[in-house]
């Protein structure tokens, strides 16, 4: 049974139309902006962020650096002696 206009199951014919007039938004609110206050937002944004962030105190500062370069110190005598092997090996093997 086919209902007149205003029916659920067919949309209204002005409904079409008036869809099909309306432009859809490029890019929302930022398109509104320039490129300056759009970097200025992107820079104020970022200054709020690193407010929050829990930063270190010397005393923690101070052994994070040591723990790192002692751990860096491990990792180079490693890499050296394991070097120094392969080097070796190679001379054995290859004369």
């Amino acid at each position: 049974m086919t209902d007149a206009v205003g029916s659920i199951d067919t949309p209204d014919a002005r409904d079409e139309v008036a869809e099909s007039k309306k432009k859809p938004r490029k890019g929302g609110k930022r398109a509104k902006k320039g490129p300056l206050k759009r970097l200025a937002l992107f820079y104020r944004q970022i200054i709020a962020e690193l407010r929050k962030v829990v930063w270190p105190t010397r005393h923690q500062l101070t052994s994070y650096t040591t723990v790192v370069i002692f751990f860096v110190a491990i990792m180079i005598a490693l890499v050296t002696v394991i070097d120094y092997g392969l080097n070796h090996a190679a001379k054995y093997v290859f004369g």
